[in-house]
């Protein structure tokens, strides 16, 4: 069973429009709301390729109920742990051509809240073979709480998507996550100085003594593929060019490609075409989270893996 973590959860809600216009009214037709956060995407991306999942987390109030309607709907088994506050909405304005976005910050976390949570959490780890933590922590949380967690849960194997100091926390503690996903920025974030696309810099930055002990790193280059290290070895990710729909998402698609294709025991070279298969898929659909698995094959066949040395 996967197990996938969205401490900050939402409803999100898109609004199309042709022309956003300014300090006036601005109706819209076509309103799409969904369960939302990075690792209820993950999770509905799992749902379609029929893994066993089970959805956790924080949830609180109206939004909080209106999120497990939805998984009910899908039917995605679900165990979050209830709390005071309001689970939170987030809007994106799709408008001539650009994604104008209003995220509300969420909820703040109670100590007490948080130690719950960790109990909550170590029940449910105990039944995961693998599990996934995406997306930001909610206020009131430590920036350590992922290093936490990783404690709480271990040895099972995490794939890990954040940034900041969550992640900065996490690359200092003693336990580490199975596989971490940051972008090129992200990662220049995390090593204080510019990192390019090219193959050389990339395999000096990811040999960084802050990332030792962590098996996977998959560096998420946007059109341009990824780059990978696993363990000593060393590999670039060539993708197609393709239609762009919605790419809101498409990295937590890739998430779940990579998490199945761990837990399912795939080769390095079919876990990372998964992987990036699937981000191309969400890519191409208006739904955040969702693919078109009738065009997998022809894209997994296409995605080049190459071991460079």
């Amino acid at each position: 069973m996967i197990l996938t973590i969205t401490m900050n959860p939402s409803i999100d809600i898109s609004y199309p429009l042709e022309v956003f216009e300014m300090d006036t009214v601005n109706r819209v037709k076509n309103v799409r709301k969904t369960a939302g956060g990075k690792g209820l995407n993950v999770t509905r991306i799992l749902k379609q390729l029929d893994a066993e999942v089970t959805a956790s987390g924080l949830i609180g109030g109206f939004l909080g109920e209106e999120i497990k309607k939805d998984l009910d709907q899908n039917k995605i088994p679900h165990d979050f742990l209830p709390i005071r506050g309001e689970t939170r909405n987030c809007i994106a304005v799709l408008h001539e051509g650009q994604q104008t976005e209003i995220l509300e910050s969420g909820p703040v976390i109670s100590e007490t809240e948080a130690a719950a949570f960790l109990k909550h959490f170590a029940k449910l780890a105990a039944k995961a073979d693998i599990i996934s933590f995406s997306g930001s922590l909610p206020e009131g949380l430590p920036s350590d709480f992922y290093s936490q967690m990783l404690q709480v849960c271990q040895p099972k194997p995490v794939v890990l998507d954040c940034s900041g100091a969550a992640l900065a926390e996490v690359l200092k503690g003693k336990v580490k996550p199975k596989l971490i996903k940051p972008n090129t920025e992200e990662l220049a974030g995390l090593l204080g100085r510019t990192v390019s696309t090219d193959v050389e810099e990339l395999k000096t930055a990811l040999s960084d003594p802050m990332f030792e002990a962590i098996e996977w790193i998959v560096v998420s280059m946007g059109g341009d593929g990824a780059f990978a290290k696993h363990f000593d070895k060393f590999y670039r990710v060539r993708i197609l060019k393709i239609e762009v729909v919605n790419p809101v998402g498409s990295g937590d698609a890739t998430v779940a490609g990579l998490t199945a294709a761990i837990e399912a025991g795939f080769s390095d070279e079919a876990i990372l075409k998964q992987g990036n298969v699937l981000g191309m898929l969400n890519a191409q659909e208006a739904t955040t989270g969702h693919a078109n698995f009738a065009n997998y094959q022809t894209l997994f066949d296409q995605v080049k893996v190459e071991e460079v040395g």
